[in-house]
């Protein structure tokens, strides 16, 4: 029996959701500990984008921060659009990524972020013309916003982009006037319509969603699910509510205050839901298909080269982060410099941990690989993790006889407390990006109207510091 106030419900909370919620508890308080201490940047000043190493793969992120108006609890590095200045944005970016081919890079896939991406389209198409042309890059990912999915801007990105993400967040038009989406993204029938009509038009379709909002119900939950499955789109993701340090006071004033109580059961009730119809492809992501998969964080090839404003770049182990201000961003590519203001080299042990979290949220893990690349077994290499991770029953069982690390279904909540972790280190790198912002950017370019497209990702804790 679901008991509610009107703005909390509470959900019983099964034998095995009780065990998830104290392996996340415990697991969420290490990761805390260990994001703060490994995520101290340095200040960054570099004469030359870092050449490719011979062999290896990369993937190609591109950061596009406007949007039509902003969500107060949006953590990424999003600014009010304004044509003049986007259009001088993307030819800036354009030049970026002239600069990283001079150094010989290729690229397979390229993942465009944001903000909204789609807010000039022509100036997208551009971009990632540009971009085939100079990497020879062939799948596309981006985002967009249920008010974009319109033949005016799909239409242009036919045989340009691959999959299409977009943030609806909630079909329930009481969580959508919370959110202050309502005004601007229709209602959830509006917006499953316009979904309907898009899918088909490009190979892939993904509709990201939030769950756990303070005032969401089980049954809101399930008919949230239910109408995804309706829109027929090719792909979701279920992130849990989150809020950065930065947005925190904000978040609270529009949707409340986020309680982790309820996520393992919640979790629970989205695969219950999707099963049958969307296949997992990683802890939060689900498929139609079996061979699609769109996701910013989670990708096959590990290290990437970040290009725009608010970008990272995670290469040979150090994460590099461009600046977070567009006058600096415009400064530094219009005088042929990286636009790269902080960076942080990872040890052995951090890297080894890195690459245990994004394989494993992955739903698999490859001993071998692990092995070639880092020199050392992955029972010696990482036995605490390991022995943390079978206690909480994590893996399959036989783990530790086969080549193939593999994960238990019904304990993939313990992956999403790991990487929600991992997003709360992060965007605390993006909360001290944009708090050294000048002021005049503060108020000028930050100064829009709540609402904008990227889902909220993060949690509360203190700042990263420079060293």
């Amino acid at each position: 029996m679901i008991q509610t106030n009107g703005l909390q419900n509470k959900l019983p909370i099964a034998t095995g959701n009780r065990h998830q919620v104290f392996f996340g508890s415990i697991l969420a308080k290490v990761m805390r500990m260990v994001m703060e201490s490994e995520l101290q940047l340095a200040p960054t000043h570099l004469s030359t984008i870092v050449p490719p190493r011979s062999g290896h793969s990369y993937v190609l992120y591109t950061h596009v921060p406007f949007c039509e108006s902003l969500c107060p609890y949006c953590s990424f590095n999003r600014y009010v659009f304004q044509e003049n200045r986007a259009r001088k944005y993307f030819e800036n970016l354009r030049s970026e990524l002239r600069m990283v081919a001079e150094q010989g890079y290729t690229f397979q896939s390229m993942y465009i972020g944001g903000g909204t991406p789609t807010i000039l389209v022509d100036e997208l198409v551009k971009t990632i013309d540009l971009a085939k042309e100079l990497f020879g890059v062939r799948d596309v990912s981006a985002e967009t916003n249920p008010n974009h999915l319109i033949p005016e801007i799909l239409e242009p990105l036919v045989g340009r982009v691959d999959r299409l993400s977009v943030g609806v967040q909630s079909f329930d038009d009481g969580l959508l006037r919370q959110m202050r989406r309502y005004d601007k993204y229709g209602s959830g029938d509006q917006i499953v319509e316009r979904i309907q009509k898009a899918v088909g038009i490009l190979p892939s379709l993904n509709v990201d969603m939030i769950f756990n909002f303070p005032s969401q119900t089980e049954a809101m939950l399930r008919n949230d699910i239910h109408r995804v499955i309706e829109t027929g789109a090719d792909q979701t993701t279920f992130y849990p509510l989150m809020s950065s340090p930065s947005v925190e006071q904000a978040l609270e004033r529009s949707v409340g205050h986020v309680d982790p109580s309820r996520e393992a059961a919640y979790y629970q009730i989205i695969n219950e839901e999707l099963a049958g119809v969307y296949h997992p492809r990683s802890a939060w992501t689900y498929s139609r298909k079996q061979d699609v998969l769109i996701d910013e964080y989670i990708i096959e090839t590990e290290e990437y080269v970040g290009v725009g404003s608010g970008s990272f770049s995670y290469l040979d182990g150090t994460l590099y982060v461009n600046t977070f201000s567009l006058s600096e961003y415009n400064r530094l590519v219009e005088s042929g410099k990286p636009s790269v203001i902080a960076s942080r080299k990872f040890n052995r042990l951090a890297r080894m941990q890195y690459r245990f979290m994004i394989e494993l949220f992955d739903l698999a893990l490859n001993k071998k690989r692990f092995k070639n690349d880092f020199r050392v077994p992955i029972e010696l290499g990482l036995w605490k993790e390991l022995v943390f991770m079978a206690a909480a029953g994590v893996f399959q069982p036989g783990w530790w006889k086969n080549p193939i690390l593999e994960l238990n279904p019904r304990s993939k909540y313990l992956l999403v407390v790991l990487m929600r972790e991992f997003f709360n280190g992060v965007n605390t790198l993006r909360d001290q990006a944009r708090a050294a912002l000048p002021d005049w950017e503060k108020e000028v370019l930050m100064g829009g109207q709540p609402c904008g497209t990227t889902p909220v990702r993060g949690t509360a804790h203190k700042p990263v510091r420079y060293k």
